[in-house]
């Protein structure tokens, strides 16, 4: 059996006793959250990508929204009460997080941002993300993220005409 690598994420799951599986994929660089959904085999319906963004305030925010979706930065620049919202630029993201492009965890960051989920995880059974590590991903139910990351759920996707 293979030893599941102890990221922040990982640690403050375990920590806080929530019900989750470590599930990976072969995986050298970042790759697309569907491209992750189909190397593990998953509906990519189940697969959230994690995206940090600053408001015009300078505070930052997190958005968890499906891998196969946009998210709207009007519906975020209203969940997060900001007046616009933009997205950080990628070599922020370690400094400011402590995670990599392909490897960003809702749960464990360097400091606690407010946290939003896109109300389709609502309906899911399960949900998968990064578990904080390029090809390390975290399996559990979608409530139990929100307990974790102190998060809310948020209409956040582009509406597909």
């Amino acid at each position: 059996m293979t030893k599941i690598p102890k990221t922040n994420a990982i640690r403050i799951l375990e920590q806080k006793k929530s019900a989750f599986d470590v599930l990976t994929f072969d995986a050298d660089e970042a790759v697309s959250g569907v491209e992750a959904a189909n190397r593990m085999g998953i509906d990519v319906k189940n697969v959230y990508k994690t995206l940090v963004t600053v408001g015009k305030s300078g505070a930052h925010y997190v958005f968890v929204v499906p891998v196969a979706e946009e998210l709207d930065l009007r519906k975020a620049a209203v969940a997060a009460g900001e007046k616009n919202i933009a997205m950080i630029h990628s070599k922020e993201l370690l400094p400011l997080t402590g995670y990599i492009h392909g490897g960003c965890s809702p749960i464990g960051m360097k400091k606690a941002f407010p946290t939003f989920i896109d109300t389709s995880a609502e309906a899911l059974d399960f949900m998968v993300f990064s578990g904080g590590r390029i090809g390390l991903q975290v399996k559990m139910a979608p409530d139990s993220l929100i307990k974790a990351a102190n998060a809310t759920y948020k209409d956040l996707v582009l509406d597909r005409n």
